[in-house]
Order: C-alpha cells, then sequence, then structure tokens
C-alpha cells in the first residue's frame, strides 16, 4: 500500500495516476499540515473513487486541543463522514507528551465506520511500548510514524520493533521520509503500508506531489513483493 501525501487536488491526481492506493488529503504541508478546505475535500471525493483519507488538524504541529480546538475537529470529522471519505487521520497528546487517550478515543467513535490514523503525533512522544499501547486503546486502525525518530532511516529499529509488539492490533504506517531508495530496507523489517509526498518543488514555487518520485517508490514496492 502506497499512500500519497498530497496538499492539493493536483498533487492527489499525480499521486493516483503515478500508482498511489490511497490519498492522504491536507494542507500548507510545508508547514507540517492542516486540514484542508472542505471545498477540496469534497472536489476531490468527487474526482475519485481511490480511498482518500483526510488531515484533521487545526493548527500545524499542534497536538493537545481545547475545547474549541475540539468542537471544529469533530465537525470536521462528521463533514467527511457525510461526503463519503473512507478514513481520517488524527490524534490527540498530552502536554507530558503521553497520549491523550480519551481524546482520541472520542475523535475514533465520532469517524466510524471510517478508518482512523493517529498521525505522526505519536513522534513527539518517547515512550516506544507504552505510548503504543496506548494507541491501540483508542482503537485507532493506523499508527503512522517515523518510530519516534527525526525519520524512517533513524527510526527503522524503532519500527521493526512497533511491528512486532503491535501484533497485528494496529497497522504499521511508516512516514516520513518514505522513498524509492529506503522502501526495500522498511519492507524487510514488516512495513507494508508506506506513507510519503513523493514532493518537490514546481515552477511556481509551491510544494507539489512528483509523478516520478512516486512512480519509482511503486516500483520498488512491487520489486520486492513479487
Amino acid at each position: 500500500m502506497i499512500e500519497c501525501c498530497a496538499n492539493s487536488i493536483t498533487s492527489a491526481l499525480i499521486g493516483i495516476k503515478a500508482g498511489a492506493n490511497r490519498i492522504e488529503l491536507c494542507a500548507d504541508l510545508q508547514n507540517g499540515g492542516v486540514t484542508p478546505k472542505y471545498s477540496e475535500i469534497k472536489k476531490l471525493r468527487d474526482l475519485t473513487s481511490i480511498d482518500l483519507h483526510v488531515l484533521i488538524l487545526p493548527i500545524a504541529n499542534k497536538f493537545s486541543y481545547s475545547k474549541k480546538d475540539l468542537k471544529k475537529i469533530v465537525s470536521d470529522i462528521e463533514f467527511c463522514k457525510k461526503i463519503g471519505v473512507e478514513g481520517v487521520v488524527v490524534g490527540a497528546i498530552n502536554k507530558d507528551k503521553s497520549i491523550d487517550i480519551t481524546t482520541t478515543k472520542k475523535m475514533v467513535d465520532v469517524a466510524r465506520p471510517m478508518k482512523v490514523t493517529f498521525h505522526r503525533a505519536f513522534d513527539k512522544c518517547s515512550d516506544l511500548q507504552n505510548n503504543l499501547e496506548d494507541i491501540i486503546k483508542t482503537g485507532c486502525d493506523y499508527l503512522l510514524t517515523s518510530g519516534q525518530c527525526s525519520d524512517v532511516n533513524e527510526g527503522l529499529k524503532n519500527i521493526a520493533q512497533l511491528i512486532k509488539m503491535a501484533k497485528n492490533r494496529v497497522t504499521i504506517l511508516a512516514g516520513g521520509g518514505v522513498n524509492h531508495n529506503n522502501i526495500s530496507k522498511l519492507y524487510e523489517v514488516g512495513v507494508r503500508q508506506f506513507h510519503l509526498s513523493g514532493s518537490s518543488t514546481n515552477k511556481f514555487g509551491e510544494t507539489e506531489t512528483n509523478f516520478n518520485l512516486i512512480q519509482k517508490a511503486v516500483k520498488a514496492i512491487n520489486e520486492k513483493s513479487n
């Protein structure tokens, strides 16, 4: 599974054409990513039948929420469910960098029957095993992670450990520096779902998914799995 993290409809369509199996739609990716506009979500939903997951994050890199934040998050999740999106990408952590189980579980409950990914807020934490067990308690389907390191290259051993500890109770989705050069190593430690933007700067100075980078990643996975 290749999930293309796209920060626009154009990037999403490039990712799909290059062979991505799923899209995570967000906005402002270069600054960490936030919830895209409703109009963008709806337009992409109408343009493609590919599985679509949407990042639900009001403020980039802010993973502890006020009541106002949470109200907006719940509203955004409900919108995605209403228009037929397959999944949302959410998560909450406490100020002490532990998993906010109660808040995250509320998001999961609102989202059902959509799939739910706990995003890389997990990588802001530092207690691999306990943080994983808390994620599992929330009921999330996927955990997007670089192994609590800056990227998957540094976090390779931790990702391998997470897969073993998870015992299929949550699917580990490797993300953070994933590309065609490291997919083989990730595959060898048990990763089967890969998250990448495959992005570069276009002629307008905008961050955009690069067709060739996604295609190379798809090819690398096919070579390992066949």
